[in-house]
């Protein structure tokens, strides 16, 4: 089994304060102990906050981000602390979404990766964003997100 190379990491294993802003996070990757093979990595964020950029009133969505690596995986205590960056940042729906996932696709240089991010409803209306880097490879099992659209009482 490969051992994976952490002599570059800055956050794991120490303390480490929750960035002031997205743009401040700073996201570390790992090399890909199984270059060259063909799997899916997955994260869920179920409890991710951003502020309204009119309002400041709290934002929350159910985010999956799901990728195929070549040659990198992202370390996860930076992902969480990236995505709990959005905490205190003001930025419409689309634009967290999108931003989070083209971060990642600039430091790791993914075969494939998508988000799905869920939101929950705010003035009546739930808006789910949705982006990947292209088609899905074949030949690679890629699960449904399982997170159902928004029902209300339905």
């Amino acid at each position: 089994m490969p051992k994976t190379d952490v002599s570059g990491l800055t956050q794991l294993g120490a303390a480490t304060e929750l960035p002031a802003s997205p743009e401040a996070a700073v996201l570390e990757k790992v090399p890909a102990g199984h270059a060259g093979t063909r799997y899916v990595v997955r994260f869920t964020a179920p409890e991710f906050t951003s502020l309204c950029p009119m309002t400041g009133q709290p934002d929350f969505a159910h985010i999956v981000i799901d990728y195929i690596p070549r040659d990198w995986l992202v370390e996860s205590k930076s992902l969480k602390l990236f995505l709990h960056s959005f905490r205190n940042h003001g930025a419409f729906h689309e634009d967290c979404s999108i931003h989070i996932a083209k971060r990642l696709v600039e430091l790791l240089d993914p075969e494939w990766l998508r988000i799905g991010a869920y939101w929950y409803p705010r003035g009546g209306i739930p808006i789910d964003v949705f982006w990947q880097t292209g088609a899905a490879p074949e030949g690679v099992w890629i699960p449904d997100q399982g997170v159902s659209t928004y029902r209300g009482r339905g």
